[in-house]
């Protein structure tokens, strides 16, 4: 029980010198963090940082492969486009990709066949002078609908043969686009 003299919730002698001694020691961390310091220490993160998705693109091995298409009408026949972009981390092989424009009962009315021998990791293939990744199909109506099927084969890391099929109607519009993705996936 407190006695008539004292207030109930007034600190004592022991709780004061305990708060003094605290508040000393939050002064002499205060005086130890110095901007400098704060800069020093953001700069080390950002550099753990960048250090770490490094890692996670260039040395953790994963596979990763996009084709992009592009589909276009011309007054005289239709038009597709191939990339391919292997965003993986590894080099893929025996890299196969046909280019299949059907009609609408999905017969075949043209095709393209491209080969490389080897496409590195992150890097990507188009259709340039050299690199033939395009197919032209003339004589055909732009008033009806088609069907475009892309087959990518290859070879992957693990000396797996990998098969992707995907097919596309197309014909609705004078210009489409699609980007097909295998599965991500990780050695």
């Amino acid at each position: 029980m407190k006695g008539p003299g004292q207030l109930l919730g007034q600190a004592s002698e022991a709780d004061e010198d305990t708060a003094h001694k605290i508040l000393e020691r939050l002064e002499d961390v205060t005086d130890s963090i110095t901007p400098k310091r704060v800069v020093f220490a953001s700069i080390m993160v950002l550099l753990i940082a960048l250090a770490s998705i490094f890692s996670i693109i260039w040395v953790i091995p994963y596979e990763n492969v996009d084709v992009e298409v592009v589909y276009m009408q011309a007054g005289s026949g239709h038009v597709v486009l191939v990339e391919i972009d292997n965003k993986g981390s590894r080099a893929i092989e025996d890299v196969s990709l046909t280019i299949r424009f059907l009609d609408s009962e999905k017969a075949e009315i043209d095709r393209h066949d491209f080969y490389l021998s080897k496409l590195p990791a992150h890097s990507s293939i188009s259709n340039t002078p050299a690199d033939d990744l395009e197919l032209v199909v003339f004589g055909q109506s732009v008033w009806e609908d088609y069907f475009i099927e892309i087959t990518l084969e290859y070879i992957d890391n693990d000396a797996q043969r990998d098969l992707h099929i995907w097919t596309h109607p197309v014909g609705e519009w004078t210009r489409e686009s699609f980007v097909d993705q295998t599965p991500f996936e990780i050695f």
